[in-house]
C-alpha cells in the first residue's frame, strides 16, 4: 500500500506506549496496532485527529506517501 503509517515514530518521539495512547484516544488497542503495522485499510478523522491532538502531531506526521513499483507484492489483494 502506498501509505505508509509511521505512528511507531511518533509514539518513540513522544516516548508512549501504545496502550498509553489507547487509553488517551478511547480507541482499543487491538485498532491502533492494526493501524501501527500499516494493516488497516481506512482510518476516520476524528481518530486521526484524537491521536494528533495527543501526541501533539500534524497528520502529515504519522501518514506518508511512498511510491511502489508495479511487481510490489503488498499492492495484490
Amino acid at each position: 500500500m502506498p501509505i505508509m503509517v509511521n505512528l511507531d515514530v511518533m509514539l518513540a518521539r513522544r516516548k508512549m506506549k501504545l496502550s498509553d495512547l489507547s487509553d488517551a484516544v478511547g480507541v482499543t488497542l487491538a485498532n491502533l496496532s492494526i493501524l501501527k503495522t500499516g494493516k488497516a485499510r481506512a482510518v476516520r478523522f476524528s481518530t486521526l485527529a484524537a491521536i494528533c491532538a495527543t501526541l501533539q502531531c500534524q497528520p502529515g506526521d504519522l501518514l506518508e506517501y511512498v511510491e511502489t513499483g508495479a511487481d510490489d507484492p503488498q499492492e495484490k489483494d
